[in-house]
Parts: structure tokens; C-alpha cells; sequence
């Protein structure tokens, strides 16, 4: 269930950050066990999914969005696109999942990025699907932002792609 996946990992969170003494470390080892959950995710999703080809990153955007999220962790971050070059997109959580047992982080780890394990797990599953992606977080409501968004920079423009495939 949810619940009991959103208590391991802040279980995992919590011994991760006892085992390294940087918070820079941790969100780095929460991003490569994020993109190795990824890598192996994408393969249920499409078999759940039934979904088709995406033809754009918008479209690629609103399905990680509207079908991914709503799939695993049960919400529907909205989506904007943030580039004239339609390469960029933010996902927008007003409620994060993975925080519901969560009220702060302490003082001492101000630079740790809790969920950084959902921006691996994003950027794994679309390199699967041979989409370049760069992954971050941009604002977090555990940091004392109004809500939580993700970044999301599609690393090639999409004419780039065509031409790979000739």
C-alpha cells in the first residue's frame, strides 16, 4: 500500500542520512536508487498503461503527470511548460505523497532533497524510452516553498530524435 511504502522510505531517508554525513551524498544516492527503480518501473507502466507513443514532450510530460503519478502515488501533478522551446516542464504537487509523515527537515540538513528518489525514478524511466532528461527539484514544501515542483529538461530538441532514428 501507499502508506506502508511512504514509511519505508522515510525510513530509508533516515538511515541514509545516518550512514553519510553529506547531504549532497544522500540526494545523490536517493537519485541512483530512484533512476534503478526507474529503469525496471517503466516496463509495468507500459504494461498497465496500455498506453501509446507519445509524439511530443508536452505530451510525454502530461503522461507522466496524468497517468504515471496518478498510477503510483495517487496524484495529479499539474503541468506547465516552462521554455519557448517546449523542452522544459515543471510538474506541480500541491500534496506530495512521500511527505504525508514528514513535518520538517531538521536544521542540520536544510541542503537534503527528501524526494530526490522521484527525480531518478523519472529520469530512468525515460531514458528507457530513450528520452534525455535532466531531473531536479525546484521548489520543495518541506524547504518552506508554497508547493512542490519538479523540473524536467528534455536534453535533445525533438528534430534530434527524428534524425537519431535514420
Amino acid at each position: 500500500s501507499r502508506e506502508l511504502f511512504v514509511l519505508t522510505y522515510g525510513a530509508l531517508v533516515a538511515q541514509l542520512c545516518k550512514d553519510y554525513e553529506k547531504d549532497e551524498d544522500v540526494n545523490t544516492c536517493l537519485d541512483r536508487m530512484g533512476y534503478d527503480i526507474g529503469v525496471r518501473l517503466i516496463d509495468d507502466f507500459l504494461a498497465r498503461s496500455a498506453v501509446k507513443k507519445c509524439r511530443s514532450y508536452s505530451e510525454t510530460a502530461d503522461m507522466i503527470a496524468q497517468v504515471a503519478f496518478k498510477t503510483y502515488l495517487g496524484v495529479t501533478p499539474s503541468v506547465s511548460c516552462s521554455s519557448a522551446t517546449g523542452n522544459e516542464f515543471s510538474l506541480i504537487l500541491d500534496k506530495n505523497p512521500l511527505v504525508d509523515f514528514v513535518e520538517e527537515l531538521p536544521a542540520e540538513r536544510a541542503s537534503l532533497c527528501y524526494c530526490n528518489l522521484l527525480c531518478g525514478v523519472i529520469r530512468g524511466a525515460l531514458e528507457m524510452v530513450h528520452l534525455a532528461a535532466e531531473v531536479t527539484f525546484l521548489q520543495d514544501r518541506l524547504k518552506g516553498d508554497a508547493v512542490t515542483e519538479i523540473g524536467i529538461t528534455f536534453l535533445r530538441k525533438p528534430e534530434d530524435r527524428k534524425h537519431k532514428r535514420n
